[in-house]
């Protein structure tokens, strides 16, 4: 039986609180500095939404501004992240490493991101990830734009016959149980206690993985 376990990227694997902040405050100065924007950078909003598709993040965010502002936006906010990567100022999750290293001796690993495809490459080559997964698969992959959707295709283009989906959001927990997998919350940064509720096993260290049993 072909086991793997499929997991979310941001808040789930990738620290991504240490880049959001800064990356967002420098793409919201390039706004003020424009007239397109008064007043503080949205950053609680911001927490709140964490997880949702870039194009539905400015929507969230910017609502009174144009598409074409927005997607000029997306597109600004995309290369302060990847420069933050790519300069180090990012992390994995503690005993991420590790746990990967032995998971992968027994199960096939995936990423499932709604992150843009750009974007996870640069966290896969600064920290190597090509070592323990499989594939990496964007949303930016898909047209419907859901995580399950995304999700069923890691499972039908590997074959996959049982296994699980890890990550911090009710997208990821309802993409497990859309596509009969068992669903893991992490309790990490912006994680929410009532969409954690609904998984079926919620951990607070990525090495409780370990204890997984699958098929």
């Amino acid at each position: 039986m072909k086991k793997a376990i499929i997991f979310d990227m941001d808040g789930s694997l990738f620290q991504t609180n240490l880049i959001l902040e800064p990356a967002l405050a420098e793409t919201f100065d390039v706004l003020r500095a424009k007239g397109l924007w008064q007043g503080e950078t949205p950053i609680e909003k911001y927490r709140e939404i964490m997880g949702v598709p870039l194009p539905v993040v400015w929507e969230t965010l910017c609502p009174m501004h144009t598409l074409a502002i927005r997607e000029e936006s997306d597109a600004l906010f995309l290369v302060k992240l990847i420069e933050r990567i790519r300069n180090g100022w990012g992390a994995l999750y503690p005993n991420a490493e590790q746990t990967l290293a032995t998971l992968a001796e027994n199960y096939e690993l995936y990423i499932a991101s709604n992150g843009l495809t750009e974007y996870l490459q640069a966290i896969v080559e600064i920290y190597q990830l090509e070592r323990f997964f499989k594939g990496t698969y964007s949303i930016q992959s898909i047209s419907s734009g859901h995580k399950s959707d995304l999700v069923k295709k890691v499972i039908e283009e590997n074959a996959i016959e049982c296994g699980a989906v890890v990550g911090d959001r009710s997208s990821d927990i309802q993409a497990a149980h859309d596509n009969q997998l068992l669903s893991v919350g992490v309790r990490f940064d912006f994680a929410q206690e009532t969409e954690l509720r609904k998984a079926d096993i919620v951990i607070d260290d990525l090495k409780s993985l370990l204890d997984l049993k699958l098929g």
